[in-house]
């Protein structure tokens, strides 16, 4: 099945995601500004969030006046966002294998936007085709994803520690492979659209901050809560904790505060984050 190592991937992830959704969602504000201002979204126009997650994005669409539905292979993710946004129409479906169309009847999408969910397709020309055919002539297309590993620290910082505990050597994302470094290579995500038939590509780098003390800390209980929460913090978790003990494992976790807390920024912890911002017309 299309994607099936994506669906495993996110049904056991998302809780984590689900549960800090806040913290993701100030962390990324600075992302999901440049989407919203680049579809510029419109009351009454259709909107379709690829990959929407706990719906950030949908949440947007709605307050603007437009009909949101979103797209996404996790159950976890498609159960929050439609208890956040309950006007929107969420679908628990594979938008590289789904005729969205007939999923969520009605006329084509006048935007189709996403944060960080359409670099996970086995097949993205697949992916991008499909979704094309459910988008309106001159429908507008709008997303970000990352740029590489090395220049996204979102991706090591902190957790290393956690990774050296574990016995592992931090392995580089790959760039042109499903996952979160799917799109780093420009070319090839300019190559993905013009072969699934969009025009007026635009892939523009988009440079943000990534604050974790948006709300007044120095952002180190944000930054670990996160780590914590997503791949390699659930790991470390289910292989480590029982092993450790609880006292041990509070040490282990005490190490990624501490360092945490000798690499802040201007007194908060401030990654760098490097993205594409992706425009395009069907």
């Amino acid at each position: 099945m299309a994607n099936e190592e994506t669906r495993r991937t996110w049904t056991d992830t998302a809780a984590g995601w689900v549960e800090q959704e806040s913290l993701f969602d100030a962390t990324f504000a600075p992302v999901t500004a440049a989407v919203l201002a680049a579809a510029d979204l419109r009351a009454g126009q259709r909107v379709l969030d690829v990959g929407c997650g706990s719906g950030t994005l949908l949440a947007a669409a709605d307050a603007v006046g437009a009909e949101a539905v979103g797209v996404d292979v996790s159950p976890a993710m498609v159960e929050a966002a439609r208890r956040r946004v309950p006007a929107a129409e969420v679908l628990l479906a594979d938008a590289q294998s789904t005729d969205l169309l007939a999923a969520a009847p009605g006329r084509p999408f006048d935007r189709v936007v996403s944060r960080f969910g359409v670099m996970f397709f086995d097949d993205p020309v697949t992916a991008f085709t499909t979704v094309r055919a459910a988008t309106a002539d001159n429908g507008r297309l709008a997303f970000a994803c990352w740029r590489t590993y090395e220049e996204n620290p979102i991706f090591w910082h902190g957790q290393q520690v956690l990774t050296t505990a574990l016995g592992e050597d931090p392995a580089p994302l790959q760039p042109g492979t499903p996952g979160p470094m799917g799109f780093a290579d420009p070319d090839h995500v300019r190559a993905v659209l013009g072969g699934a038939g969009w025009r007026e590509v635009d892939v523009a780098p988009l440079d943000v901050t990534l604050d974790y003390g948006t709300d007044g800390t120095d952002g180190v209980e944000n930054r670990l809560a996160i780590i914590l929460a997503t791949t390699t913090g659930r790991r470390a978790l289910t292989e480590l904790a029982p092993v450790l003990g609880p006292e041990r494992w509070d040490a282990l976790v005490d190490e990624v505060r501490t360092f945490l807390r000798t690499q802040l920024t201007e007194d908060a912890v401030r990654l760098p984050g490097a993205c594409w911002l992706v425009t395009a017309r069907a």
